[in-house]
């Protein structure tokens, strides 16, 4: 090999090397053959509705706690830092300023519902009820997804079949065209028999791909229900699935549904949104209480304009001060000093300037334009709709499951029928096959016994499948865990 080959060929073992390494990378990519009970825990691990729902409990969570939270007293701080300029009267002095004045103010208060007709106790009850209901609401999401995994998965088993039904029929039409072709060439049987092997073969062959292409859709739908990037490198195990009477056996349809009811999350979450709506109306109710609550503050301040003296004014004697008495004598009036003035210092304004005050305060409503009946009514009404919802999901579980079991105990029947009908047909192709091969028989009457026995073997096979599905739908309404 020349330099040139040998790096060429270098060149093309590196690519493949990267590519295999980066196609292993790719998320959601797999090699793993999953069992149906790996399918349903990778896909509760991964679901996108799942994870939404458990952000909407964790919601009701968070609001559960802030209506807990609304029992403490709350307290605030405040501060202030203004300038004024213009003429203004000073809050702390009281006296008008014409010049610019520094104003700060600092303070902290409280306030506590001591009442309000229980409302808050109810909004407790109701968030708690609703968050109950949001966790029951994950549950069903869960057993929503789980149905749906084994529905994909029995769906690619079913094809997995389909595509071993077509491949073995295809390989019986082989065999027969090879074996025409030398009776052929042998001038035993005609050439046309031969065309006539042929397009069924042809026929088979598309059989077959259009199988193989139902089993890629199956993988593909299976691989969408996990989360996955591709269905590329996703396979399964395939389970040897036992048909019989036994599920139907052992339960009732009264008996199923009566399970269902007890076990299904679906019933629990509707039951519990009924138990927060009626607390809804409770604090609807808590509306026309008066209210009562209790505040207090403590706050302070400092004023640039604030003065006081620095030097006391001083005496100074007696002067005239120009007025005179009725008899003549003059009047004299004492004489200070002008004293001096200094800025407040901000810590004896701080001190100085406290103020405290607390007190109860009761509110009484009497009229605010028919909001808090408006609200009694639309809760009322919200209740109503939650007990309907309950009584709606009950009959819609024993509608599914009445049918669910109807339509195991038909397909049970219908399987019964196809297996005696394809033993009787298998056993009809083999006569019919046997006369065909000693020239008793032309290829128009074999090809149709053959296409017959094809139809009785997709019968069977559907049968089998919508039977085993709807046992399973039954062992879910029991709550059984959904594996083969």
């Amino acid at each position: 090999m020349t330099m040139k080959g040998k790096a060429l060929f270098l060149s093309f073992v590196c690519t493949l090397f990267f590519a295999s390494f980066i196609s292993a990378q790719t998320p959601g990519a797999t090699n793993q053959t999953m069992t149906l009970e790996q399918c349903i825990e990778y896909a509760l691990k991964n679901n996108i509705q799942i994870k939404q729902t458990e952000l909407n409990a964790e919601l009701s969570h968070i609001t559960l706690t802030q209506s807990k939270a609304n029992l403490l007293p709350s307290l605030n701080a405040n501060a202030s830092h203004s300038y004024n300029i213009g003429r203004t009267i000073d809050r702390f002095t009281n006296q008008f300023a014409d010049a610019q004045v520094l104003s700060q103010n600092f303070g902290v208060s409280t306030d506590v519902n001591l009442f309000n007709g229980f409302q808050n106790i109810n909004s407790i009850q109701q968030n708690k009820f609703a968050y109950l209901a949001g966790k029951y609401d994950i549950d069903k999401m869960k057993n929503d997804v789980s149905l749906n995994i084994a529905t994909a998965y029995l769906q690619v088993l079913y094809s997995m079949e389909a595509v071993d039904n077509a491949k073995n029929q295809m390989g019986i039409t082989a065999a027969q065209v090879d074996r025409t072709k030398i009776l052929v060439d042998a001038g035993s049987v005609a050439r046309g028999t031969l065309l006539d092997m042929q397009s069924q073969l042809a026929s088979e062959e598309l059989n077959v791909t259009n199988a193989q292409n139902q089993l890629d859709i199956s993988y593909l739908n299976l691989a969408q229900l996990l989360n996955m990037a591709s269905a590329e490198g996703l396979s399964i195990v395939k389970p040897e699935l036992n048909v019989g009477g036994d599920a139907l056996l052992t339960a009732t349809p009264s008996q199923i549904y009566n399970s269902a009811v007890s076990n299904l999350p679906e019933i629990k979450s509707a039951e519990y949104n009924v138990k927060s709506a009626e607390k809804s109306v409770d604090v609807a109710w808590g509306g026309l209480s008066p209210r009562l609550t209790f505040s207090a503050s403590y706050g302070t301040g400092y004023s640039g304009a604030s003065q006081r003296f620095s030097a006391l004014p001083t005496f100074q004697g007696y002067s005239p001060n120009g007025d005179i008495t009725s008899s003549g004598d003059t009047v004299f009036s004492p004489a200070f000093s002008s004293g001096t003035f200094e800025k407040t210092p901000f810590t004896d304004q701080y001190k100085d300037n406290v103020n405290k005050s607390f007190g109860f305060f009761l509110t009484v409503p009497i009229f605010n334009r028919w909001q808090t009946k408006t609200a009694i009514d639309r809760a009322r009404i919200q209740k109503l709709n939650a007990d309907l919802t309950v009584e709606s999901t009950k009959l819609t579980i024993q509608k599914n499951v009445q049918q669910a079991y109807s339509d195991a105990s038909a397909g049970l029947k219908k399987y019964t029928a196809s297996l005696k009908a394809i033993e009787a047909m298998q056993e009809s192709f083999k006569y019919t096959e046997q006369k065909f091969n000693v020239g008793m028989l032309n290829t128009n009457d074999y090809n149709d016994a053959k296409n017959k026995l094809i139809k009785a073997q997709s019968d069977l096979l559907q049968a089998k499948y919508e039977y085993v599905f709807k046992t399973k739908v039954l062992d879910f309404y029991q709550g059984k865990p959904l594996k083969f």
